[in-house]
């Protein structure tokens, strides 16, 4: 077995995110009356700048649910796995994409 890198191994990486950066987080869950709220208290825990006049919300089909974009300002990645973590565990939150 050979030790020289395989091509794929040699193949270009996309590149990552370059901060600071516009940042899009979709986050999903029941529609009940707090769940935008929440998740703008939520995301100005993390990203203090983030305007809520900018929140984009979309209901399900049948009305069910409600889908909610806040795009942020991201700083750097931890910034972001600390938002996603925060979003994930919130008790109104389904999906965060």
């Amino acid at each position: 077995m050979s030790n020289e890198p395989k091509p794929s191994d040699l193949a270009p990486r996309p590149p990552g995110l370059t901060f600071p950066t516009d940042f899009p987080i979709k986050v999903m869950g029941r529609r009940v009356d707090e769940f935008a709220q929440a998740i703008v208290e939520v995301v100005q825990a993390h990203a203090p700048d983030f305007d809520p006049s900018t929140l984009e919300m979309r209901t399900s089909k049948d009305g069910n649910y409600l889908s909610v974009t806040a795009t942020i300002r991201a700083t750097s990645r931890e910034q972001l796995d600390e938002l996603y973590r925060a979003l994930t565990s919130h008790p109104l939150v389904k999906v965060v994409l």
